[in-house]
């Protein structure tokens, strides 16, 4: 059978001899990571040093004092000044196997062997189909009949893209349906969408949207009766006027607030009325629940047009149907993705999709668990400190101190400090939210991230 070059270069001994090596040799160093430690006195100088001229060059101080060495052990990383830290946000999604694995470095590798190193619009190699079917066969796990997927450099990429095709699909109809405390993207457009004005000072006005009250666990009825009632008041008010509803079925931005099936299906139902297209916005939330795409999670694979996916998928795309196909020139990108990324996204999706990850008895849904357990206790012992948790699958979030910025601030940089790396979501009540590593955490890491965050209770009591 005929074969191409590339086919003879890639099954070449010496390609994987050299994928074994490095990651063996990746391997033999991340194993001397094995617990959380403090700076090094002697990197701290030269680290702070170096710190503050990347600061002053991008224009603006890094949240935390974070520049990692390159290095790291599952769901330890390695910090350019000699620190190990647990890394619980994962680069707020991004990291889900963690640092230095060694299927995601062969994977890399083989990527990076590729004759480019960025596929676009114009020009894509042989594994970028590879990669559309296996995403397009989890999307249509349960009929979903998605029939089209674009691939895209970012998350907010993806969410404009489908903002386009429901324009155009829908057109003239141009405003937008989204829910209060969402969060979409930061570009001119998306910014108009994501719930937070602090985004958009000095923007001008690119999008016009109406926000719909966000389902509350303690009002399941009372939820559903109020969204409804604005939904009918905004289509008298703006007959014919939206084109798109854009869904976050987890809030993430707001410190995971999770929605409910009925709820969104009642949306859902009242939107198709009126001819608007349904976009779920899964950027941070696929791969994390116990299903491979929330919308399976709740059930509504039969009621998406489109799906935004990024971050665990290390490349981001639309996924959406044939009836919202574009017409030529309306999408196009000139650079998509990089070898690399597109390599380690079909190892990586393929390994939660076969390999035990999801389900009812998924590691996905046991790391919740026992992580949720050991915060439970936090909270029956600190009552007054610490309330959660909250959130779905691989997504955690607690109110620390009544919800208060300040404090809550406070707390994730003594945390920083103690050796495990969350983050703050949301405003009145602010919360403090973790990304667990699910490819790779062990409920040992989660112990030990527990015991972190207790002794950081105790410091601020």
């Amino acid at each position: 059978m005929k074969k191409t070059i590339a086919q003879d270069f890639y099954n070449d001994p010496r390609i994987e001899e050299a994928k074994q090596l490095i990651a063996q040799t990746v391997q033999e160093h991340a194993s001397k990571i094995t617990q959380v430690k403090p700076a090094d006195d002697e990197l701290k100088q030269s680290y702070e040093k170096t710190l503050e001229d990347f600061s002053q060059k991008r224009g603006g101080k890094l949240y935390y004092d974070y520049l990692g060495s390159g290095i790291g052990n599952g769901a330890l990383v390695e910090l350019a000044d000699g620190s190990v830290k647990y890394d619980f946000i994962t680069g707020i999604g991004v990291h889900y196997f963690g640092h230095s694995h060694p299927e995601v470095i062969k994977a890399q590798v083989h990527g990076a062997v590729s004759n480019t190193t960025m596929s676009g619009n114009l020009q894509q190699n042989i594994d970028s189909p590879k990669l559309f079917n296996l995403i397009l066969e989890q999307a249509n796990k349960y009929g979903a009949g998605f029939d089209h997927l674009f691939m895209t450099s970012s998350g907010v990429m993806a969410a404009e893209n489908s903002l386009k095709m429901v324009f155009q699909k829908r057109s003239p109809a141009y405003r937008v349906l989204a829910f209060e405390k969402c969060f979409m993207g930061r570009t001119l457009s998306v910014s108009q969408i994501t719930d937070k004005a602090a985004y958009r000072k000095g923007l001008p006005h690119t999008l016009s949207v109406d926000y719909l009250p966000f389902y509350d666990a303690n009002d399941h009825q009372g939820s559903i009766d109020r969204v409804l009632k604005r939904l009918k008041e905004y289509f008298q008010r703006y007959p014919d006027q939206y084109a798109a509803i854009c869904m976050e079925l987890i809030q993430g931005e707001g410190g995971y607030w999770v929605g409910n099936t009925e709820f969104f299906q009642a949306i859902i139902k009242e939107c198709k009325k009126h001819n608007v297209s349904v976009i779920v916005d899964e950027v941070q939330s696929f791969m994390r629940t116990k299903e491979m795409f929330a919308f399976q999670y709740f059930g509504l694979d039969q009621n998406v047009d489109l799906v935004n996916i990024g971050k665990n998928s290390q490349v981001c795309a639309t996924i959406y149907r044939n009836d919202h196909k574009p017409q030529p020139g309306l999408i196009s990108q000139t650079f998509t993705s990089s070898g690399s990324a597109i390599s380690a996204a079909y190892y990586m999706i393929n390994e939660v999709a076969s390999n035990g990850f999801l389900g009812e008895e998924g590691k996905i849904e046991k790391l919740h668990q026992y992580f949720a357990q050991k915060l439970n206790r936090l909270h029956e012992k600190y009552p007054q400190i610490i309330e959660g948790p909250w959130g779905v699958g691989a997504m955690i979030g607690l109110t620390m101190f009544k919800g208060d910025l300040a404090k809550s601030k406070e707390f994730t940089f003594k945390l920083f400090n103690n050796g495990v790396i969350g983050f703050i979501a949301g405003m009145a009540p602010t919360r403090v939210r973790f990304l667990i590593p699910a490819g790779v955490a062990t409920t040992k890491d989660i112990d030990q991230v527990s015991k972190i965050i207790e002794d950081t209770i105790k410091e601020m009591i």
